[in-house]
């Protein structure tokens, strides 16, 4: 079993486990948009980091939404993808802007392939929002161009470009 194998069936037993839902489907179904977001573009990825990249869409949210902690995803997983669960989790605040202030951001920018994984999830939240007509499709639209700004890279550019056609149609 690959790493990202692995990591699939942790993140996906750890936030049923929490009884962690998106909408009204399991939690897997909006990791897996993740992961599928994250294949369109891999080849940004170096090889040898790929499957810690995937593996990272898999356990991107299990901090911060399935009571693991950093320790537990090290154990399960590795030392590279607890760093990218960690990255990903957000702070504590009582507002959306609370829980994704400049530390936040700034633990992405320092992660490597954190801000691919992010942006990722971006796209994935937008789909569905799209698919579903929800509400959440203009906050995301009003939030874009400050959440670009702070994960610009420029080796992601496909990524970006995609995100913001996404948002344009």
């Amino acid at each position: 079993m690959t790493i990202h194998e692995k990591a699939r069936v942790y993140a996906s037993e750890k936030h049923r486990d929490a009884n962690h839902m998106y909408d009204q489907y399991p939690y897997e179904f909006h990791l897996q948009m993740v992961v599928n977001a994250a294949n369109q573009f891999l080849y940004l990825i170096p090889e040898e980091a790929q499957q810690n990249v995937l593996a990272g869409c898999w356990v991107h949210d299990v901090i911060e939404d399935a009571r693991e902690t950093y320790n537990d995803v090290k154990k399960a997983l590795n030392e590279d993808i607890a760093e990218l669960a960690y990255a990903l989790t957000n702070d504590k605040g009582k507002t959306r802007s609370e829980r994704a202030g400049d530390k936040y951001y700034e633990g992405i920018r320092n992660t490597p392939y954190a801000i691919f994984i992010k942006l990722c999830d971006r796209i994935a939240n937008v789909t569905h929002s799209k698919n579903t007509s929800s509400r959440m499709l203009a906050v995301y639209r009003k939030e874009n161009p400050a959440f670009v700004e702070k994960l610009h890279d420029d080796k992601y550019m496909d990524v970006i470009q995609y995100l913001e056609n996404l948002l344009k149609e």
